[in-house]
């Protein structure tokens, strides 16, 4: 835990939270707003790198674990780090290592910088986290692209079997989702499609991004 960020220090920065589903786009959109924005001191900050380190536990017991539930996340460093960020510091962003479920030594050296778009599943579900939010933006795609985007990439980025990723599935990530991240829908200030054309959505971000730069004389 570092020193507690004084309030004077706490808005340096703009913060974006973009929620939705596991496979809704969330990351694309991110990405697609990032190079639209056209500056260099913006970052993507992925809730998936603050996922539990389970080193200390067997592999066995690992896999065992509700990877689907808000407790699987680091919160508190998360919303530390976030803090760090939009007080115009520096943080060692842990990387996750998703096939064995741990934390690797190694960290991302981020910041400083102006705009954090932060984007996951959980990040609607964190009051303190919610409450530093300049924008919360909701994707929201149908269940059953959604399922063929998350089987896709736990295949080819994380390691998984198809068994895996389908028992996975119907065991927690859809119960879960119904429970955590669709209900967290209400939160959202703006609601947009995970699918199809998106540059209505990107302009209009990117506008929103640009007034609170102007109004706050962040340069």
């Amino acid at each position: 835990m570092g020193p507690p960020i004084q309030e004077e220090n706490r808005m340096k920065g703009i913060l974006l939270g973009f929620a939705g589903g596991s496979g809704s786009g969330k990351s694309k959109i991110t990405e697609t707003l990032l190079k639209n924005l056209g500056i260099d001191s913006a970052v993507i900050i992925q809730q998936d790198s603050y996922y539990h380190d389970l080193s200390h536990l067997p592999v066995k017991e690992r896999i065992k674990r509700n990877f689907d539930h808000p407790d699987a996340i680091d919160s508190q460093l998360l919303n530390q780090q976030i803090r760090e960020l939009m007080a115009g510091n520096i943080i060692g962003m842990p990387l996750y290592d998703f096939k064995n479920h741990i934390r690797l030594k190694d960290v991302r050296r981020v910041g400083p910088i102006r705009v954090i778009l932060l984007e996951g599943i959980f990040i609607f579900t964190f009051p303190e986290l919610r409450e530093l939010m300049d924008l919360k933006i909701f994707v929201d795609t149908a269940p059953d692209i959604r399922f063929i985007r998350r089987l896709r990439r736990d295949m080819q980025e994380r390691g998984r079997t198809m068994a895996s990723v389908i028992r996975q599935y119907e065991a927690t990530a859809r119960p879960m989702h119904i429970e955590f991240v669709d209900s967290s829908k209400k939160y959202a200030d703006i609601i947009i499609p995970g699918e199809g054309v998106q540059d209505a959505a990107i302009d209009l971000l990117r506008t929103k991004v640009e007034s609170l730069l102007m109004e706050r004389g962040i340069s």
